[in-house]
């Protein structure tokens, strides 16, 4: 009785050894199947080189040598004008919200967005249909507050900066020394009309111009625009994945690439669905089961704030967290612990 028993036992040790040899053999082929997927998108450890990526394509796409022109004249700037040929023109004059300035004998003449040189043309133009036959107008801009451009947000040097040529947005990115590693991939671009009140934002997608060489999103810059770089959306996974966390949305990004950037799932995970748990302003979250067995669905876009539950599987732990225990030569017991620890 007793041999047979043991020869029981014995048989039963075989066979869940080779169970549990098999499902280890198994989970080493899936993670060495996956490992080069997520070498490529853990975050962690790719997130700055892919931010100096995109600056080292910014920066080789900016012209080494950016023409320089005289100032431009804007709204505010205060000029002083002075008309060679009849002292008692001349004049000092602020620049008015709709880009004129108020002058002796014309009235209001419309300077904005011209260089010092080209105001003097285009007045002498003017005195000289009407009042003088050859005049020799001088432009001094005395005060200026137009001509500036402000950098905010997730850039290495957001400031302020006099704004002394006309140039494009790449330009202006690589004057502040490029993106810093939190920065999305939106640019806000905010500019104050000609009008009071009137303003416009443009929204620049920086992978379209960039990666894709959309050189029309390549937008000129106007003294006194407002340059906004936020930062980027962020995604959380948690439950039976290997690396449970918060990642950041650098580029576009599909849920099947959500997963492996936390490392895949865990080996006691039900690999069939996840939670996706959707946040939107002014309303309650949305939970939906995302079944990865139909077509597509893994491919599904991740967007900010969107967090990601991979599910347990109740035979995943079971399996995974069941050992065998020898003590007595000839017995064993069958033990458990949770794989999660």
């Amino acid at each position: 009785m007793l041999a047979g028993n043991f020869r029981s036992y014995s048989s039963l040790t075989i066979l869940i050894v080779l169970l549990l040899a098999t499902a280890s053999g198994c989970g080493k082929k899936q993670e060495g199947l996956h490992s080069p997927l997520i070498d490529k998108y853990a975050a962690n450890a790719d997130r700055t080189s892919e931010v100096n990526r995109l600056n080292d394509r910014l920066f080789a796409s900016v012209g080494t040598h950016v023409p320089q022109r005289d100032d431009l004249i804007g709204s505010e700037d205060l000029l002083h004008m002075t008309v060679f040929e009849a002292k008692d023109l001349e004049t000092k004059a602020r620049v008015n919200s709709r880009g004129c300035v108020t002058l002796p004998l014309l009235g209001e003449v419309e300077v904005k967005g011209l260089s010092a040189r080209e105001a003097e043309e285009r007045i002498e133009d003017l005195y000289r249909r009407q009042y003088i036959k050859n005049p020799h107008v001088s432009i001094f801009v005395e005060e200026r507050f137009s001509q500036r451009v402000t950098i905010v947000g997730q850039v290495k040097s957001p400031g302020t900066y006099d704004y002394l040529s006309k140039q494009r947005l790449m330009d202006v990115l690589a004057l502040v020394g490029g993106l810093s590693d939190t920065a999305g991939r939106t640019v806000q671009i905010r500019r104050i009309g000609s009008e009071p009140g009137e303003h416009g934002m443009f929204i620049v997608d920086l992978d379209e111009l960039i990666n894709e060489g959309r050189t029309e999103l390549n937008v000129e810059i106007n003294g006194g625009d407002v340059i906004y770089v936020p930062e980027a959306g962020v995604y959380f996974v948690d439950g039976a994945v290997r690396r449970p966390g918060t990642y950041r949305i650098k580029e576009k990004i599909a849920l099947r690439e959500a997963l492996i950037a936390a490392g895949g799932f865990a080996s006691y995970a039900n690999k069939d669905s996840v939670l996706l748990i959707r946040n939107k302003k002014g309303s309650e979250p949305k939970v939906t089961e995302i079944d990865l067995r139909e077509p597509d669905r893994s491919e599904l876009d991740i967007k900010d704030r969107d967090v990601i539950i991979a599910k347990d599987s109740t035979w995943g732990k079971m399996f995974h967290g069941t050992g065998i225990n020898f003590g007595i030569p000839g017995f064993f017991w069958i033990g458990y612990h949770s794989p999660k620890r």
